[in-house]
């Protein structure tokens, strides 16, 4: 039996412009996927494939492992999703799948729903248990910038740009002695990276966002080492002005005018988690959002790796 787990992840800062060179602040999280494979006795040019997530288990299916068409499965969506991602494999390591039959087991930390991660962990597992690279898979089947695949495995906070073209990530010691005023609250909507990828490089294939880079790319330093809450939630607040310039959309703190402290969105806007900053108790915290139908609000300390 192989085993193998990758780390979830929050971008912090540089969502969208993160895709045009901007440095950004990304954090693994303590939840993550795991990934175990079991090469059979049986020889039947069969690989089968068993998901599972907080709730049970979620997906099955099985495959023909000459050309990964699907046998039989559960969730013909998901199926086919997965055969996209094996053959991506294969093209890129031939002999990824050769001997008997596999088994593929895996395990989420979290409701796939959130948006930590699903798809990234899976790349990222997928990818050392074949002995590729996760990046040229990740670029073959989801897309993205690759700052979650450099999440799955770090044990810190990284700071993360693509530069010419190459991932580039560093190690740095994100402590802000003001944790316990930072929370994650999921907005119900788990967004498509996949599709906001595309929209946002569509809407700036035509302009130049060098200034808008650099701004970000300074935040994304200045907050490594900012002692400061209010400094800090200042420039959380122009981050957020900075990107929805960008990509032409309100901030999020525009929906909630009486929260008391500052909101930020995290990665593709519109749903997965964003990042509430405030000097309010956390009961109070947690019964603010939930009046606005929002229940899953997680303190900093309970996510961050």
């Amino acid at each position: 039996m192989m085993h193998f787990y990758s780390h979830g992840k929050f971008l912090l800062t540089s969502e969208y412009l993160v895709l045009k060179g901007a440095l950004a602040l990304a954090l693994p999280l303590k939840f993550g996927q795991s990934l175990d494979c079991e090469h059979l006795e049986t020889n039947e040019n069969q690989l089968s494939w068993d998901a599972f997530n907080p709730d049970g288990h979620w997906f099955s299916a099985v495959f023909d492992k000459k050309d990964f068409s699907i046998k039989h499965t559960d969730d013909e969506a998901k199926a086919k999703k997965l055969a996209e991602i094996l053959k991506a494999i294969k093209s890129l390591n031939h002999n990824a799948f050769e001997g008997n039959d596999l088994h593929f087991v895996t395990k989420l930390d979290f409701n796939p729903q959130w948006g930590l991660g699903s798809s990234s962990t899976l790349v990222a597992n997928l990818a050392q248990w074949a002995k590729v690279n996760p990046y040229e898979l990740l670029k073959l089947t989801f897309g993205g910038s690759g700052y979650d695949i450099a999440c799955a495995s770090a044990q810190q906070p990284i700071l993360y740009q693509i530069v010419g073209e190459k991932p580039m990530n560093q190690p740095v010691e994100f402590n802000p002695p003001f944790a316990d005023k930072l929370y994650f609250v999921y907005q119900g909507q788990k967004q498509s990276s996949t599709n906001e990828v595309g929209k946002f490089q569509n809407r700036v294939v035509q302009i130049d966002m060098q200034d808008e880079i650099d701004a970000v790319s300074e935040i994304s330093r200045s907050l490594v080492t900012c002692p400061d809450f209010d400094a800090f939630c200042s420039f959380l607040q122009i981050h957020e002005d900075v990107v929805a310039s960008c990509i032409g959309r309100e901030p999020l703190k525009t929906k909630f005018t009486d929260f008391q402290g500052t909101i930020k969105s995290l990665g593709a806007w519109g749903g997965d988690f964003f990042l509430a900053a405030t000097a309010w108790p956390k009961e109070q915290v947690k019964a603010y959002f939930a009046e606005k139908g929002l229940d899953v609000v997680f303190s900093y300390d309970e996510l961050v790796l």
